[in-house]
């Protein structure tokens, strides 16, 4: 096999990109200061000190929250490259396959909030 400019140009960037990746790593394990003791290893450091334990329990809620959120989260996110692209279709497909989409989406939300979990301060029922 010949070496040759290709060659080259992908071992330096094979380089640049680690040197990228790592660079600000070894530059703050270098540069940053040394602090030990006191509040530095206290869990859920934020200025202020803990009281009680940090095993606290966490209800449900907040769970399922996050979850519902991820899953319209990228429910939109299908959304979009949908918007782009719908300009460039023909005939009535694309129309039913968004608003099929779009029932199961609203069905889900009216399903979420039978179940009460839209209700912040009350138990979801499961």
């Amino acid at each position: 096999m010949v070496f040759n400019w290709l060659h080259l140009a992908i071992i330096l960037f094979l380089i640049v990109g680690v040197l990228f990746a790592a660079g600000p790593l070894i530059l703050a394990a270098l540069v940053s200061p040394r602090a030990r003791g006191g509040d530095i290893g206290m869990p859920y450091e934020c200025g202020m000190k803990p009281f009680g334990s940090s095993w606290t329990q966490f209800g449900v809620n907040y769970y399922v929250y996050a979850l519902i959120f991820l899953a319209f989260d990228v429910d939109v996110l299908y959304l979009f490259p949908v918007a782009v692209q719908y300009h460039l279709t023909e005939g009535w497909t694309a129309f039913v396959k968004v608003f099929i989409f779009l029932t199961f989406l609203g069905l889900s939300i009216v399903y979420f909030w039978a179940k009460g979990v839209f209700t912040w301060p009350h138990k979801i029922r499961l």
